[in-house]
């Protein structure tokens, strides 16, 4: 199924679908402010149908979208002086830090080599409303299988996606197209000094010029 998502009105309204159908234990594809997303809740079981519709190795965690700080933190993630100084410059925003916690709370499968989970305050104020009623992170992947370029827009997520589509696997929410955006910044803050993960949407300098030392 596919639902419209460009207007404030047609957001609201997908809302009790998109929230039924997550619990229910769909997956979705959505549109963020970067490029559009494959997302479930953050489960052991829906990471493993997400690892299963993406065609992607297991060993390769997925991000979390948020809707605020304090959504990471009751999550149990922790914020050091770095990661707090990013976040409150940069978020909401396509800027996604790994940070350190989460144990019990979050699947191991989440975690990274260097032992944190990735998370983003999302600045699509559709999917950050949707995150917010949701009560819980999403996770999140670029909607494409490995090797292949982000979907622009439905038409070719669908196209890649259409036996989950069509079964009712994967909900589909049309944002229309999204333009030429680079994806998120990655930093590691799960030590003192944040380090580049891959570079992004935000470039270094401009990381530097709002936080200072605190930037890698």
């Amino acid at each position: 199924m596919t639902l419209p998502f460009v207007t404030e009105s047609e957001q609201r309204d997908s809302i009790p679908k998109v929230i039924a159908h997550l619990r229910g234990g769909g997956l979705l594809a959505y549109p963020t402010e970067t490029v559009y997303g494959l997302g479930s809740l953050p489960t052991p079981e829906g990471l493993t149908a997400l690892i299963q519709l993406k065609g992607r190795a297991p060993n390769k965690p997925f991000l979390l979208l948020i809707s605020s700080r304090v959504m990471a933190e009751s999550a149990g993630l922790t914020f050091n002086a770095s990661a707090s100084a990013l976040a409150s410059a940069f978020w909401p925003g396509p800027l996604t830090l790994v940070l350190p916690g989460g144990e019990g709370q979050l699947p191991d499968a989440l975690r990274g080599v260097e032992g944190g989970i990735a998370v983003r305050h999302t600045s699509h104020a559709g999917i950050a409303h949707v995150v917010a009623e949701l009560g819980t992170p999403l996770t999140s992947t670029s909607a494409n299988r490995p090797g292949h370029p982000a979907a622009p827009g439905v038409t070719s997520l669908v196209d890649s996606f259409r036996s989950a589509v069509e079964a009712g696997q994967l909900l589909v929410l049309d944002g229309g197209v999204l333009g030429n955006v680079p994806p998120s910044t990655v930093l590691d803050c799960t030590g003192v000094i944040p380090k580049m993960i891959r570079a992004g949407a935000i470039p270094v300098a401009e990381l530097r010029r709002a936080v200072g030392s605190l930037a890698p």
